[in-house]
């Protein structure tokens, strides 16, 4: 498994357990890190990197999500799918290194890993639409940063 994977994957449990969890962010990461079998600093770095920009765009990342599923709200999805969600449409917006199609297709095998088969169609389906309108998105962004 690589290294963006498991960053990908311990983002993945620490979004789960921030959910339920109402400590503090620094205590839950910390808590995790000390429990985890790998923690490679590249890792830390990236799933470090993708929590706090999640959690910082997360209004934004939900609307995008809100805007192509058609018949789920975002609170309604599945605390691990919307996660995922979550995590893929951050690194679609703001991961530069990454094609969009691999960013997808791991967020698909994370979402049948985690979540289930239907899961991983359910991923694809959401993730797919958001490419689709990914410049449009992206420049909408820079729009409202510049205002």
């Amino acid at each position: 498994m690589g290294k963006r994977r498991k960053a990908r994957e311990s983002t993945l449990q620490i979004l789960f357990q921030i959910e339920f969890d109402s400590s503090s962010l620094e205590k839950i990461v910390n808590s995790y890190w000390e429990n985890i079998a790998y923690s490679e600093e590249e890792i830390r770095s990236y799933s470090t990197w993708l929590i706090e920009g999640i959690l910082s765009h997360k209004e934004e990342i939900d609307r995008i999500i809100q805007s192509v599923s058609e018949h789920w709200r975002v609170p309604r999805m599945a605390i691990i799918d919307r996660n995922i969600l979550r995590i893929a449409v951050f690194e679609l917006l703001y991961e530069e290194k990454v094609a969009p199609s691999i960013v997808i297709n791991e967020a698909i095998e994370i979402a049948k890993k985690y979540s289930g088969e239907q899961a991983g169609t359910f991923v694809n389906g959401i993730l797919d639409a958001i490419r689709k309108q990914l410049p449009k998105i992206k420049s909408s962004l820079k729009e409202n940063e510049n205002d």
